[in-house]
């Protein structure tokens, strides 16, 4: 509808801009830029991504290479499709193109991206990176929400059993999105989302209503002299408003409430206790000095890339292990073999589950976290295989489209986690095969809290149950349709009929 609209502008600025661009145009015509479809004036590449532009710009990427050139409305980007392009975008020319581009929806919400995702790069990333590394998600302070992330899962399986005595079908997928809001709320806030305040389901309409508009299409992104008018004219600037209003008074609030706490268990401190005696003893870390708004800026990075990560993968491990059986037994046989007749899977347990581990692997493969990674603008003229790539171009990798490439996997369309086996590649950014959580200087600083979740809540899954399908449908009837937006959720929420495994509770 955005879009629509957008070309009825369009025609009332057509004259001028076509001048703009032929001028542009004649000044670009002597450089060596890589090939790509050619864009329609004024308009670029953009009526060619679709409803899910990384499928859009992979199969693109087939027809005119893995390094490719298009245009979104007036600015370049740059597509990587291949591990030998991520890696000359990510590793060789890392420090040419780590910066960030200024987007409407992300700046907003992130208070003129005070936070470490969006903002451009520079001493204040540079200073606030090593607080998110070094404190926020430090193996230390991951490992000490261990006590959260038991409690939360058991809490899930609890209610999960509820549902097996009972033979009630449950919406995993609810369960997932559920377990990782009231882990990161309790994490963040010490609260989880039963508390009173969030009991309504206000603050998960906030959340998704805040990742819908990270996902949602700015004009002013793209058509910098004439967009915010199309933004006016379509909501999108009010909506937004209200999105970051209704955020930021749920923070205030939490903020206030944990300002005037008196809290004596350090061992019990929450990132926001963390934050604000960092802001109250004016202590510079590394050099950054909190204020508030920088607070709320990480508390919004955290919720908006924390809650749904997570969720993603779980939801699409167990649709995939749904639909091969035989993946489902092994990994439970090596689970419920590891771990005998305990309860409970603890996290001690998780470094032994060698196959769990080759599942997630190739769950990231084909369902990546971020399908596209974060754009990247370069800060300099660089040569990329030859091609010329100017200052403020975006740069986006296709992960999705580099976990899907036949030349670099074996029926690629096909769950196979045993195709990791014996390969050493993993998803920490130094293979460029695969890469849920990019590389180089913009890597992703929340892996580790997000992973020690995702390993936990499905070891415990897989051992606690057995899992039919609602009566009548067969595994090849569970949907793997993507849905739209900035984190690609499953279309269809997983459905399933839990089947309580008995295990004998010991020491």
């Amino acid at each position: 509808m955005a879009l629509h609209i957008l070309f009825a502008w369009l025609a009332l600025f057509l004259p001028l801009l076509l001048f703009l661009f032929s001028v542009k145009n004649s000044n670009n015509k002597k450089k060596n830029f890589p090939p790509g479809p050619p864009p329609l004036p004024i308009i670029g590449n953009l009526h060619q991504l679709g409803h899910l532009p990384h499928q859009s710009l992979w199969k693109l990427s087939r027809r005119y290479g893995p390094v490719m050139l298009i245009r979104l409305g007036g600015v370049p980007a740059i597509v990587a499709s291949s591990p030998e392009a991520a890696r000359e975008v990510l590793k060789t020319h890392d420090l040419d193109c780590c910066s960030r581009p200024r987007l409407v929806t992300t700046g907003r919400l992130t208070y003129d991206s005070l936070d470490v995702a969006f903002v451009e790069y520079g001493n204040y990333w540079r200073e606030l990176k090593k607080l998110y590394v070094l404190e926020l998600f430090s193996a230390k302070r991951v490992h000490s929400f261990r006590y959260i992330r038991e409690e939360e899962v058991g809490s899930m399986i609890e209610s999960i059993a509820k549902s097996a005595e009972s033979g009630t079908l449950i919406n995993l997928s609810q369960k997932f999105v559920a377990l990782t809001a009231n882990f990161t709320c309790r994490v963040a806030f010490g609260k989880a989302l039963r508390w009173a305040e969030f009991e309504d389901g206000r603050f998960m309409h906030l959340t998704h209503e805040a990742l819908a508009m990270l996902g949602s299409f700015s004009a002013s992104d793209y058509f910098p002299r004439f967009g915010w008018i199309v933004d006016r004219f379509t909501g999108l600037h009010s909506r937004l408003e209200k999105s970051f209003h209704n955020l930021d008074d749920l923070y205030q609030k939490v903020i206030e409430e944990h300002r005037n706490a008196n809290k004596s268990n350090e061992g019990k401190e929450d990132i926001i206790d963390l934050l604000l005696k960092m802001e109250k003893d004016q202590t510079e870390f590394a050099g950054l000095r909190l204020k508030e708004e920088n607070i709320k800026a990480i508390l919004m990075d955290i919720f908006l890339g924390g809650m749904d990560t997570a969720a993603i993968m779980l939801d699409w491990t167990m649709a995939e292990l749904v639909r091969n059986p035989r993946a489902m037994r092994k990994a439970q046989e090596e689970i419920r073999s590891c771990v005998g007749n305990k309860k409970w899977v603890v996290e001690d347990d998780l470094s032994k589950l060698k196959y769990l581990n080759l599942v997630l692997k190739e769950v990231m493969r084909l369902h990546p976290p971020s399908v596209l990674l974060l754009p990247r603008e370069t800060m300099d003229h660089f040569k990329l295989y030859g091609y010329d790539v100017d200052p403020k171009s975006r740069v986006l990798v296709n992960v999705w489209g580099i976990g899907r490439d036949p030349g670099l996997w074996e029926r690629p369309e096909e769950f196979m986690p045993e195709r990791f086996e014996e390969s050493p590649i993993d998803y920490k950014g130094n293979y460029f095969e695969l890469l849920p959580f990019g590389a180089g200087r913009r890597r992703c600083p929340g892996m580790s809290f997000a992973m020690a979740t995702v390993e936990l809540t499905l070891a415990n899954v897989l051992h606690s149950f057995d899992w039919k399908l609602p009566e009548g449908m067969t595994e090849r009837d569970v949907s793997i349709e993507e849905g739209a937006g900035i984190a690609v959720f499953k279309k269809v929420p997983l459905t399933l009929l839990p089947v309580k495994v008995s295990h004998e509770a010991n020491a």
